[in-house]
């Protein structure tokens, strides 16, 4: 029979103990108390995980999943938020393979390697790194042209196209210019592709003053990050969905980089802060030290 029922054995126990029967009651009363509050507080765990892992849209496994759950304020290890996204059967999407093609068979002059694989830099507007590459729809390819910022990984400049035309990586690289006003001195660097060593994107690059930094041939690191970024968005959300039409592929695109990636994604390379967060930290600290001075 249960012991909160039988009196007879609670009362011989507590002789056996020697504590008094209103206070074994009591700390059953408490401990029943911590035992649900135990309960309450695993399930919100749980719950924030699977926000966090939701919210991302499929894309966090437990390092980033952690992440959110301090950030959220809870005091939890990264190996038992990974053990309870096992038991929810909650895990990122495995990496996909990422073909890179290049079109560098040209007469065009090429430019030297400024970059020299360095990836880190401690200001913005430091070194940009540029890309293409291609979404399949039922309507056919779309282009996507992107360019980075090397201190922060966002996405400062991007477009799309049904063609892979010039035009297309000179609206990026606009958009970056407008958006971002760079200095003089700047490193832009991308492949020895055509469409980044044609006259007209030449040209603009020289009247900003931006330095011309190139890709050495047959060398698939020397652009590591843009190329990372373009496998991410593929397995993270363009291999997830099955786009209809050119125009419904450009909208889900526009919202990954603007909304999702540059706005939220977090980065372990940034100290799981997403791009636009890195860049707000940053601008505060610089104002914090300027006040300071």
């Amino acid at each position: 029979m249960d012991a909160h029922r039988d009196e007879y054995t609670v009362l011989m126990m507590c002789r056996v103990l020697n504590v008094s029967t209103s206070g074994y009651y009591k700390w059953l009363n408490a401990k029943d108390l911590i035992d649900s509050e135990v309960k309450e507080y695993k399930e919100t765990i749980r719950r924030k995980i699977k926000k966090s892992y939701h919210e991302s849209e499929g894309t966090y496994g437990s390092p980033r999943v952690h992440s959110d759950l301090v950030e959220w304020g809870f005091i939890i290890s990264e190996r038992t938020v990974g053990r309870i996204m096992q038991e929810l059967g909650l895990r990122a999407i495995p990496e996909e393979k990422y073909v890179v093609t290049t079109d560098s068979d040209h007469a065009m002059p090429v430019y030297p390697n400024e970059l020299k694989q360095q990836f880190t830099f401690e200001e913005p507007n430091t070194a940009w790194v540029a890309d293409i590459t291609y979404v399949w729809t039922l309507e056919g390819w779309v282009y996507l042209s992107t360019v980075m910022d090397l201190f922060s990984r966002k996405i400062v400049g991007w477009s799309m196209d049904s063609t892979m035309k010039k035009e297309l990586p000179l609206k990026a690289l606009n958009m970056a210019i407008q958006t971002r006003m760079p200095r003089e001195g700047l490193i832009h660097h991308s492949d020895r592709g055509s469409q980044y060593c044609s006259t007209r994107y030449i040209n603009v690059l020289d009247t900003n003053k931006i330095k011309i930094s190139m890709s050495r041939k047959g060398n698939p690191y020397d652009n590591a990050c843009i190329e990372s970024f373009h496998a991410t968005i593929k397995k993270e959300w363009i291999y997830r969905k099955r786009f209809t039409t050119r125009e419904e592929a450009v909208r889900s695109i526009n919202y990954y980089i603007g909304s999702f990636y540059n706005e939220r994604r977090k980065h372990s390379t940034l100290g799981y802060l997403s791009p636009n967060n890195y860049e707000r930290k940053y601008q505060t600290d610089t104002l914090n030290e300027t006040l300071i001075s």
